[in-house]
């Protein structure tokens, strides 16, 4: 019995890479992410000088539309 068979399986030529699957809102979310590590280091300072006030809230806000902005992206790509 060779254990390295593949005589049982139903879809033997089914590879592990094949079966992920990475929808768009994925795609969108780690591209908004990158987009968001760039602005947040541009404006870093200005957020927490004390001209903002609410800093965590701007901060999600640029992140929101980073998101929203890499959909579209993806979507006109």
């Amino acid at each position: 019995m060779d254990i390295f068979s593949n005589k049982g399986i139903a879809m033997p030529d089914l590879v592990f890479g094949a079966s992920l699957y990475f929808p768009p809102v994925f795609k969108a979310l780690m591209l908004g992410f990158i987009i968001w590590l760039l602005i947040h280091r541009v404006v870093r300072d200005w957020l927490y000088s004390g001209d903002v006030w609410h800093p965590t809230l701007m901060d999600l806000s640029i992140f929101i539309i980073s998101v929203s902005g890499s959909m579209w992206i993806l979507t006109r790509w």
